[in-house]
């Protein structure tokens, strides 16, 4: 058989074979879903060979044109080509370096910044999102709870349509609430930076990724806070500082939603917070304070084995009543769905409490 080749030298045909198994990349589509009929359950919809072919051949064009330090199997070169070309094409990175963190949702990667953009800044880290691993993530429905769904620029989602969609969770929704789940990490990350949290600076997002201060050294990460042993004296003013920052996140508006020593880097005798998609706003979600109590309890986990005593019920409450959030749940009735037996009794007995 003939193997057809394009410019750049790519066998299509290989490239055809593999597509099935190529990772996706793209949480926001360029078009609204197709309207034709669904194909008969355990059958794959055909698609035109020139088409996949042409696909593959500007996937691969793209591959090229953005070429990285970092040695990725194939699937991976194409997943981070993708997902990071427009940060390349906009100045703001010259090479993927190395893999900092691989996860169960995103991988992260440091990566040389342009100086020509960022000037004496060295290295970004990117956050490179997994949708498929995404949509598998477990009670994500308990963080989106009160949240608005955001299109890629930020804005509200006013399309009846596209809400329709992201309600009955069709293949298109699922991709409108990946873009949501990234976009609102990068909103809260916008917040709190401004506000002074000790955060990496977020730099831009993207097509399934967010750009932001790398911490750590030329070539190696920050370590996270659970494989640092502290001192006594250091172990009590670095309680202090993630105190501080937990109330400036509920000043802010936000409950981080799944602090702990694992999300915490350590450079320094300094430290940073990451990974902020579960965060929440504690006035529209009715798990608020139940989800600050176990932030607030694995980081005295933490301390405790420090050397230092910790009492997190009661700092969990004290800071929760400290910024004028209720013990009682404080619930919009826009939150409640009257046609839902479990919402209807949960919000009878509000009331009568």
């Amino acid at each position: 058989m003939a193997h057809h080749r394009s410019n750049n030298g790519i066998n299509r045909n290989e490239l055809f074979e593999e597509w099935d198994s190529l990772p996706a990349v793209r949480n926001m589509p360029s078009e609204k879903s197709s309207t034709r009929p669904k194909p008969a359950a355990g059958r794959k919809p055909k698609r035109d060979p020139q088409q996949v072919i042409t696909e593959l051949a500007d996937q691969a064009d793209t591959e090229n044109s953005f070429d990285f330090s970092y040695h990725a199997s194939r699937h991976e070169r194409l997943w981070i080509t993708n997902s990071l070309v427009g940060f390349y094409d906009d100045h703001w990175i010259d090479d993927v370096l190395r893999l900092l963190k691989g996860g169960k949702e995103a991988n992260v990667y440091q990566c040389q910044a342009n100086p020509r953009t960022l000037g004496d800044v060295d290295y970004l880290a990117a956050k490179v999102y997994r949708p498929r691993q995404f949509r598998n993530l477990k009670n994500d429905h308990v963080y989106r709870e009160g949240r608005i769904n955001l299109d890629s620029e930020g804005h509200e989602i006013l399309d009846d349509r596209m809400n329709h969609a992201m309600h009955k969770r069709t293949d298109y929704g699922l991709k409108l609430m990946h873009t949501s789940w990234i976009e609102h990490e990068y909103q809260t990350m916008l917040r709190l930076h401004a506000a002074g949290a000790d955060i990496p600076a977020p730099y831009a997002r993207g097509n399934n990724a967010i750009l932001m201060g790398y911490i750590g050294y030329d070539d190696m990460a920050a370590p996270t806070l659970n494989q640092v042993s502290l001192s006594p004296l250091e172990a009590k003013l670095l309680f202090e500082r993630v105190v501080h920052n937990i109330e400036l996140m509920l000043v802010n508006e936000r409950v981080h939603g799944d602090l702990s020593a694992f999300n915490i880097l350590y450079l320094d005798g300094e430290i940073v917070l990451i990974d902020f998609p579960q965060a929440i706003n504690p006035h529209e979600n009715r798990n608020a304070l139940r989800i600050f109590e176990r932030d607030v309890t694995r980081l005295c986990e933490y301390f405790s084995r420090q050397g230092l005593r910790t009492y997190p019920r009661s700092l969990a409450a004290d800071l929760w009543k400290k910024h004028g959030l209720s013990i009682k749940p404080d619930v919009h009735p826009r939150l409640i769905d009257d046609q839902n037996e479990q919402d209807r009794v949960y919000w009878q007995n509000l009331q009568q409490d």
